[in-house]
């Protein structure tokens, strides 16, 4: 056991020691671009003046907008840092009422935890002064995230990191404003500016994404998966309205040459090596491999590129939604199989999205991945993508947390003035994904009855309940009425036929819940039954005089001349003896009935016989008859003659 274990760990540090070669080889020449806002101060006039801020990598900036706010600085020093709450019995406020923009220095934490505490603490924004001179930086997320971090997710406030210099200053006249024997001293009013923060040279913007198809990689993938699934609405209305033009990215890496016959680039790498990603698990052997999930992520590049051919590329986002329900890692359903039913369900040709992958083991470039390791360099004011997901929006990196409305406003910041889309100018957003193609979902033609669902934040596959009968399936490819009246909508979905006034059904109604089973007479699955031609199979009939005739649902049999048939027996007998024997059974039956009758006479003789001597023995008790004599005769004569 112990050496299994020891085993494993030396395959885990080979493997990250393999990886930190291969990014440290793509990144040797990485170009990062912080991008910026601006910061105009407005009073005190000493402090007047524009100054440069980077956005941070979180936080919600207000792209194409302004905040004009007081700054404030936290007077007990131990909370300068911002790296401990605040207290929220006693929020920040200014003087004039106008918004807080709390100022705080950089060290001690996280700067996500900074912005946090001092957003609960009532702050519009934050600035984080540098404590050393140094070109700015972007502030960024911690890469691993615990449990106790999951106040990232409900960051709003945009947060911006400011030089030492312009720091040192802002304190200064932030604490000077703040002190009580300054009461009526000026407040430090700033202006935060996101409006050059995005181009926004025309009627028409560019964005990309760079994502990643492995959906076990912790919290970044939930990050992305979850903005995929909010923001598709958003994506198809504008993509379909011609406003904006999508597309997707994804990074791979390349395995150098001195390591191509490991087992580690073999298992996270196809084409020898050309194209490569980590192991999902970071244990090679385990679970799914890397090379598995650089083939989703170019199956999904292609279908961008199919789907963009047929021009419907916003099926893109369908089809990623849709593979992380229907073929998540969590559930081993991350396969080719799967991926070629979500294609299918979606209405795009499977066999050109194969075509477009080419063979991952060949000794060859893959166009499609090539050129995305070209496009992964930064070109112009776009920096090089080193860290998913990322979002470019007019080729320039996004700043800010990857939410909804946050990327919808900032790719509004990006039209020219007075060309943007009806989506720009109001919140009220809802299309109806569940027109085109059905959302993906299932449907029955013949009822139109549909499992598509349209919400705000997109579509659903679930199957529906109709007319009080509840069907049941995955929504996407099967949905079954299951349940009590389930025959009265379409038939259950089974097969039903009428021929010749017979009418024949495979829904078993109030016998079953679900499922179709053909009826005596037919064959098949339910959903489609076919006579049986009991006749040709012999079933029936077989007898050597029987003559057969196949009907729909049955079959009639008849004999030859002078026969007549016994279905019972399956055969043929002759009227004559047929007769005979009927007058046999006859003439039985009136035996048994004339036996009944003397039966039943003597036995009414026997039981007359029986009361009647019960009678007369009673009443000799009381007056004797004549036939009896006893020795009170001669007295009954006396009497009778005098």
């Amino acid at each position: 056991m112990r050496a299994t274990m020891a085993a494993r760990g030396h395959g885990r540090r080979l493997a990250a020691a393999l990886w930190l070669v291969v990014v440290a080889a793509s990144a040797a020449s990485a170009r990062f671009v912080v991008e910026k806002n601006g910061v105009k101060v407005l009073s005190p006039r000493s402090l007047r003046g524009h100054h440069e801020a980077s956005i941070a990598n979180y936080g919600v900036p207000d792209y194409g907008g302004t905040l004009t706010g007081v700054v404030l600085y936290p007077q007990d020093a131990k909370l300068a840092t911002g790296c401990d709450p605040f207290g929220a019995a006693s929020p920040f406020k200014s003087r004039s009422g106008r918004p807080v923009v709390l100022l705080v220095d950089r060290g001690g934490c996280y700067f996500a935890l900074k912005t946090w505490n001092a957003q609960e603490a009532g702050a519009a924004a934050v600035l984080v002064a540098d404590i050393v001179d140094e070109p700015l930086l972007t502030m960024d997320t911690p890469e691993e995230q615990t449990p106790d971090m999951a106040f990232l997710a409900n960051i709003t406030a945009p947060s911006a990191l400011i030089s030492k210099r312009f720091g040192d200053a802002l304190r200064l006249a932030a604490a000077d404003s703040s002190s009580s024997s300054s009461s009526s001293s000026e407040e430090v009013v700033i202006r935060l500016d996101w409006r050059e923060s995005m181009p926004n040279p025309d009627s028409r913007v560019e964005y990309e994404f760079w994502t990643n198809s492995n959906d076990e990689c912790g919290a970044r993938c939930d990050e992305q998966q979850s903005f995929v699934s909010s923001f598709r609405g958003h994506a198809q209305l504008l993509e379909k309205s011609g406003f904006a033009a999508f597309t997707p990215h994804y990074i791979t890496w390349f395995c150098p040459e001195e390591y191509l016959q490991t087992r580690q680039c073999e298992a996270q790498c196809i084409n020898k090596g050309r194209y490569c990603a980590p192991d999902p698990e970071q244990e090679i052997g385990a679970g799914y491999d890397g090379k598995d999930v650089v083939l989703e992520n170019l199956r999904q590049l292609c279908v961008h590129r199919v789907a963009s051919a047929r021009n419907v590329s916003w099926v893109w986002w369908d089809f990623v939604v849709d593979y992380r329900v229907r073929c998540s890692m969590k559930e081993e359903k991350y396969s080719r199989q799967c991926a070629r039913d979500v294609v299918s369900s979606l209405g795009l040709p499977v066999e050109m999205v194969e075509e477009c992958m080419g063979d991952p083991e060949a000794d060859a470039d893959n166009d499609v991945l090539r050129t995305e390791q070209i496009v992964q360099v930064g070109q112009g004011s776009r920096g090089d993508v080193t860290i998913l997901p990322t979002l470019v929006i007019n080729n320039v990196q996004y700043r800010g947390k990857l939410e909804s409305t946050a990327v919808l406003k900032a790719i509004c910041a990006g039209f020219k003035e007075s060309t943007e889309p009806p989506v720009c100018l109001t919140q009220d957003l809802e299309t109806d994904e569940c027109l085109n193609n059905n959302g993906g979902c299932w449907r029955d033609d013949k009822t139109n009855i549909t499992a598509c669902k349209d919400t705000y934040r997109g579509r659903i596959c679930e199957c529906p309940v109709v007319d009080g009968v509840q069907y049941q399936g995955d929504g996407y490819m099967d949905c079954k009425a299951v349940g009590p009246g389930r025959c009265a909508v379409d038939n259950g979905g089974c097969w039903k036929g009428t021929r010749d006034g017979k009418t024949f059904s495979a829904c078993a109604g109030s016998e079953s819940l679900s499922g179709c089973s053909c009826p005596a007479g037919f064959k098949g699955d339910g959903l489609h039954c076919e006579d049986i031609d009991e006749c040709g199979e012999k079933l029936a009939c077989s007898c050597p005089s029987c003559s057969c005739k196949n009907t729909w649902g049955g079959y009639d049999c008849s004999c030859g001349s002078g026969l007549l048939y016994i279905k019972v027996e399956d055969t043929c007998v002759g009227k004559s003896t047929s007769a005979m024997g009927w007058l046999a059974t006859a003439l039985v039956l009136s035996c048994l009935v004339g036996s009944g009758i003397v039966g039943f006479a003597f036995y009414k003789y026997r039981l007359r016989r029986y009361m009647d001597s019960e009678v007369m023995a009673i009443m000799s008790q009381y007056m004797p008859l004549d036939s009896q004599t006893t020795e009170n005769r001669p007295l009954r004569e006396e009497a009778v003659q005098a």
